[in-house]
């Protein structure tokens, strides 16, 4: 199975309030986010990682290349390249990720690795969906993304504002098959951005895509989040 990182932020938010080190290799319990990720991927079958940074983050870079020099477990590939948005950066990445399910997240987001080994048994045992997606009731986000499901999980809407039975916000973790590139270069052609409208296109195209809940995900955009991200990972 493959994974992708997206770390190809600016994280403006952290440097402004005081935060010098990159996002990316911000350490939450005493290890670099980005560091974590690759480790917990790893124990989850990872036949190869791509990574997107954007390309003036000359730490972000070094650290990536010293650790893929020694790195001996699975094949880490870095890409180098600014990017308008998110989507952007899943773009550039998607040419290696048509041939194999994969799993795609921000660097930044921060989960409990239990929860994770779950979800992804969970996708790699479901051979009849096209994509399995974190959610979570817990809303820590200045701008959530909610996630209409049925009863069986089944996601039927990704809103800006939530129905009165929409119950989850997604978690920024997406477990998904090949073809969903497809509607990404759809997306693409269009000139639609950001992922949320990607994720909009998936249920546009008809693609199956089934909720899998976290009991709580987290993102790294202010500094006062390092500190409830430790906590959290301590509980």
């Amino acid at each position: 199975m493959k994974y992708a990182i997206i770390a190809a932020g600016e994280g403006s938010r952290l440097t402004q309030e005081g935060i010098s080190t990159p996002k990316a290799i911000t350490n939450i319990a005493n290890r670099p986010i980005v560091e974590r990720l690759i480790d917990i991927f790893i124990q989850n079958d990872a036949d190869d990682i791509y990574i997107i940074i954007n390309d003036h983050n000359p730490q972000t870079q070094s650290f990536l290349e010293q650790l893929i020099a020694k790195e001996n477990r699975v094949a880490i590939h870095l890409l180098v390249k600014s990017t308008p948005s998110s989507m952007h950066s899943f773009f550039e990445l998607s040419s290696h990720l048509t041939d194999a399910p994969f799993c795609l997240t921000t660097v930044d987001t921060i989960f409990k690795e239990e929860e994770f080994k779950q979800f992804i048994d969970a996708f790699q045992s479901a051979d009849d969906i096209d994509g399995l997606m974190a959610v979570t009731d817990y809303i820590d986000d200045e701008k959530p993304l909610y996630v209409h499901t049925d009863d069986a999980l089944k996601i039927t809407a990704f809103l800006d504002k939530p129905w009165d039975t929409t119950k989850y916000v997604s978690g920024g973790i997406y477990a998904l098959k090949p073809q969903c590139i497809e509607t990404l270069r759809r997306c693409m052609r269009e000139n639609i951005s950001r992922m949320r409208n990607f994720q909009r296109g998936l249920v546009e195209d008809g693609r199956d895509l089934r909720a899998f809940v976290f009991s709580k995900i987290l993102d790294i955009d202010h500094a006062g989040d390092i500190e409830k991200a430790e906590a959290f990972l301590s509980e």
